[in-house]
């Protein structure tokens, strides 16, 4: 598999000359595989510029939504494969008690938040509500599990010729730990990420911004590193930069990581491109 970066930023799209390093488009990650395979991980406002990369020689694809909150949707009405007739797109999605995936995407692409509705979109779209499982997009094993963030929230494991990708952009679970981390059975999310290759991980705050933020959904750069070295991943790229984070001051938060760890860490950029093979 190959994952490139297409959107970082998380709650907020912030694009502008302090942000133009890290990115400031909001949550999305292109993942293609062996067989030709290509996946999208989240809708944010980075899949515009994604779509535009995709030919017609790209029949069908398949979409993970992670959940439904704007900065993870924002981009999906702008997506030029949606509006070929030719075009087969598959969206995955968490499941609801409530709702049909499918109906509460109509909610936001329809007037009068979008001018053009779901149902009018001239590719084949298909809508498929996920729980905790696992189902084949392609040639890639999905493997799916709901973790904590506000609303219903999947994080994803992609496999694929005995190696795996784990990307978890919006988590908290640090939330209601009295230390942390815990044992691996009480932590969020830690099936998806055991020893995967590579791990895509929320780290939207500094530990003293956390503390004004529990139960946002979210996660401190120093959590994240503990929960990558509980489950043993290779490789852990921060995600879900803070709107308000500059070059800079993502700069500084990197630098205070510790220079010994059993994993190597890749600040999250738009544009960088990762092998998992």
């Amino acid at each position: 598999m190959r994952a490139r970066l297409w959107g970082t930023r998380g709650s907020l799209a912030s694009p502008g000359p302090e942000t133009v390093r890290y990115g400031g488009h909001t949550s999305c990650v292109e993942v293609r595989g062996g067989d030709g395979t290509v996946l999208i991980l989240d809708a944010g406002t980075g899949i515009q510029p994604l779509g535009a990369t995709l030919g017609p020689e790209v029949k069908e694809l398949h979409i993970l939504l992670t959940h439904l909150h704007m900065d993870h949707i924002q981009g999906l009405g702008f997506f030029k494969p949606l509006f070929r007739e030719d075009a087969v797109v598959h969206i995955w999605g968490p499941i609801s008690a409530k709702r049909h995936l499918r109906d509460r995407l109509a909610r936001y692409m329809s007037p009068p938040l979008f001018p053009v509705s779901l149902r009018d979109l001239p590719c084949l779209l298909v809508v498929h509500d996920v729980s905790s499982e696992r189902f084949q997009a392609g040639g890639i094993t999905v493997d799916a599990d709901l973790v904590c963030h506000p609303g219903p929230t999947l994080g994803y494991r992609l496999s694929e010729g005995g190696k795996a990708l784990a990307y978890l952009p919006d988590h908290e679970p640090a939330l209601g730990a009295r230390t942390f981390p815990q044992e691996p059975s009480w932590t969020s999310g830690f099936g998806l990420m055991d020893g995967a290759d590579l791990l895509i991980h929320d780290t939207q705050y500094t530990s003293a911004e956390y503390q004004e933020h529990v139960g946002w959904g979210h996660s401190a750069l120093d959590q994240a590193l503990a929960v990558a070295a509980l489950a043993r991943v290779q490789r852990l790229v921060t995600f879900h930069h803070d709107p308000s984070h500059s070059d800079e001051q993502l700069d500084e938060l990197h630098g205070t990581i510790p220079p010994e760890l059993p994993f190597e860490v890749i600040p999250g950029q738009e544009g960088a491109v990762f092998e998992v093979e």
